[in-house]
């Protein structure tokens, strides 16, 4: 039996929960399966959320997948497993229930007239979802790079390269300090992350998202905000879970780099991780070979593939890609915006974006 809910209750959601950690990693689950993310989507980006569950004929989850509808007038509408985040595909613990998932996934993206359905999922497939008739299109070019943490700082700092080192002793030598906190944070981590989005060419999130986030994980979510002088330069949001510590954005504004804030934050950052009990750091994905690929390889983060599959209603899977031809000049136009002008028309624009 699959049921599809809206807006779950408490019950639910920690009936999901319990779920989630008996099945563990060899069905799928991960942090990002958390049933908070969908609240965060629904309050910080405006998406609506659904949450499906495979029951047993005894009446226990034995399947879960979280989607989100992502719609504006500008791009259409997707659904999607889930935008923001890497990884919260299919769980199951037998074939029967992932593919039932599936099925009904691809019902209701019939049902909303969406372009695609797009599953997020990570590592090698499960339940042979690739022989799925639906799931027609994949994707595998990004990588969730990884780090292993070692028991201590001295460890980790031991297992860096010389490169790294001297990078991070030059950021110590310019009297940069690091702030943790929560909301007393958002301001000044927020104003660091609208400039780099502009310079990077992209319309920058809302600040609300990251405001839910602090607080539909209190307690395992928190901001890291780099001062220069008395000054923010740099700033990102940790998330930690029973499995790693992640960082779903960060940014460190480029007219320091000279300071090496950016080298200086991330050890601040790990050190943070590893104090916290973390066995794994997640720096997020990248494409293999690009800028961000070798900035996360350097500290020892080892590639794990992630795998999104399709359904293709119609469209190109490729028309949302930031590298597309035409996407290429908008983001060099977006460049040259005034930031007061993105951090106004940004959340508007991105949150149609899957």
């Amino acid at each position: 039996m699959i049921e599809v809910t809206e807006q779950p209750d408490a019950g639910l959601a920690q009936e999901v929960r319990a779920f989630l950690a008996s099945a563990g990693a060899q069905a799928g689950a991960c942090g990002e399966h958390d049933p908070r993310w969908l609240d965060v989507l629904r309050e910080g980006l405006g998406h609506r959320p659904l949450m499906v569950v495979a029951r047993s004929g005894g009446g226990a989850i034995c399947g879960y997948l979280p989607l989100a509808i992502v719609s504006s007038s500008l791009f259409g509408r997707f659904l999607v497993s889930l935008p923001y985040l890497n990884r919260a595909g299919v769980v199951a613990v037998e074939r029967e229930a992932a593919w039932g998932l599936v099925d009904r996934a691809v019902a209701l993206a019939d049902q909303h007239n969406v372009k695609y359905l797009e599953l997020r999922d990570h590592g090698p497939a499960r339940h042979d979802l690739d022989g799925h008739s639906a799931l027609g299109a994949s994707r595998g070019d990004k990588y969730r790079m990884v780090l292993e943490l070692p028991a201590d700082g001295e460890a980790l700092w031991k297992g860096l390269g010389p490169k790294v080192r001297n990078q991070v002793r030059k950021g110590e030598t310019n009297n940069l300090k690091v702030r943790w906190g929560g909301l007393e944070l958002l301001r000044d981590f927020y104003a660091v992350f609208a400039v780099n989005m502009r310079d990077l060419g992209t319309p920058v999130y809302p600040k609300r998202l990251f405001r839910s986030i602090l607080e539909r994980f209190a307690g395992e979510a928190e901001l890291a905000v780099v001062d220069h002088e008395g000054q923010p330069i740099a700033g990102a949001v940790l998330v930690h879970d029973q499995e790693s510590t992640q960082v779903p954005s960060a940014s460190c504004l480029r007219r320091f780099n000279a300071t090496n804030a950016n080298m200086w934050m991330y050890h601040q950052l790990l050190l943070r991780a590893i104090g916290r009990g973390a066995s794994g750091f997640d720096f997020g994905r990248s494409s293999e070979g690009a800028g961000t690929y070798r900035f996360k390889k350097q500290w020892g983060a080892q590639p794990h593939p992630t795998v999104w599959r399709y359904h293709v209603r119609h469209g190109d899977v490729t028309s949302m890609r930031p590298d597309s031809p035409g996407n290429r000049r908008r983001v060099e136009a977006w460049q040259k915006l005034p930031v007061w002008l993105t951090r106004c028309i940004g959340p508007m624009i991105v949150r149609g974006i899957p």
